[in-house]
């Protein structure tokens, strides 16, 4: 897995599409959670509160996924949360339209 020293390298390092898809779900994080700390971790931008990991995204050549470490906790009425694993869920984000900021937003909180 490669390293990074900052989330600003790891950003620069993915494709132009999913650095504009990053650079607005960031805004979207920041605005729900402006003190959680930027980090990468296991090769994933990753927002940390006192060490706990909270929120990620994890790039695919297509796509980005906006993942939940406690993904299966969280109430999820639109059912925007995939996965099978037994903790962690995320969201699969192919373009701009498939941000929802509201249910987003709800879902972020809920980690907080």
């Amino acid at each position: 897995m490669k390293q990074y020293h900052s989330f600003s390298a790891w950003k620069k390092d993915q494709s132009p599409k999913n650095q504009r898809l990053i650079n607005e779900v960031s805004k979207v994080i920041k605005g729900v959670a402006p003190e959680l700390e930027k980090i990468v971790k296991w090769g994933q931008g990753c927002w940390t509160e006192d060490k706990k990991h909270k929120v990620f995204i994890h790039c695919e050549p297509g796509h980005i996924q906006l993942g939940f470490y406690t993904g299966s906790q969280l109430k999820d009425p639109k059912n925007l949360l995939q996965g099978s694993g037994k903790f962690v869920k995320h969201v699969k984000i192919f373009s701009r339209k498939d941000i929802d900021e509201t249910a987003f937003k709800n879902l972020i909180q809920q980690v907080l």
